[in-house]
């Protein structure tokens, strides 16, 4: 743990929150055949990231127990991992659907967390993908890229 580093990426992550919530202004509020439009989910998205980041400044700020001439080794495999799935996830959304892609987008990013438990990730990451896509479709009329061509 480096608490200069997680202050400045509190301090990083603040800002892009709060031009999430300033950029999803922008943005029209109702899109045709849809109820809830596409500024909301920025909108949240904003809101959850400067939550978070205020809450990890204060942290770091709590934090006086750090030895700082230890340092810890950085795990880049995971980072990559993750990273790498998260473009795949952006450029696959629309070809195979917001239920395959946010499944195994969400299966790949807790097996790279966390090695094993391949039961409890693959229920997670179903339930998850599926309650939301129903959420959201069903409940509050959205619209999400659905299944594949091939699928259905």
């Amino acid at each position: 743990m480096d608490i200069k580093f997680d202050r400045i990426a509190a301090v990083l992550f603040l800002v892009v929150g709060v031009l999430f919530i300033v950029g999803s202004k922008h943005i029209a509020s109702s899109a045709y055949g849809s109820v809830v439009g596409p500024d909301i989910f920025p909108f949240i998205l904003g809101i959850a990231l400067a939550l978070l980041s205020i809450r990890l400044f204060f942290e770091t700020l709590r934090n006086q127990s750090y030895k700082y001439g230890k340092k810890e080794k950085l795990d880049y495999k995971p980072f990559l991992i993750i990273f790498v799935t998260t473009l795949l996830y952006i450029l696959l959304l629309e070809t195979l659907g917001y239920v395959i892609t946010t499944f195994v987008f969400l299966f790949v990013c807790f097996q790279a967390m966390e090695r094993g438990k391949i039961i409890k990730s693959l229920i997670i990451s179903a339930c998850f993908s599926g309650i939301v896509y129903f959420i959201f479709v069903e409940v509050l009329k959205g619209t999400l890229p659905g299944w594949p061509v091939w699928f259905s």
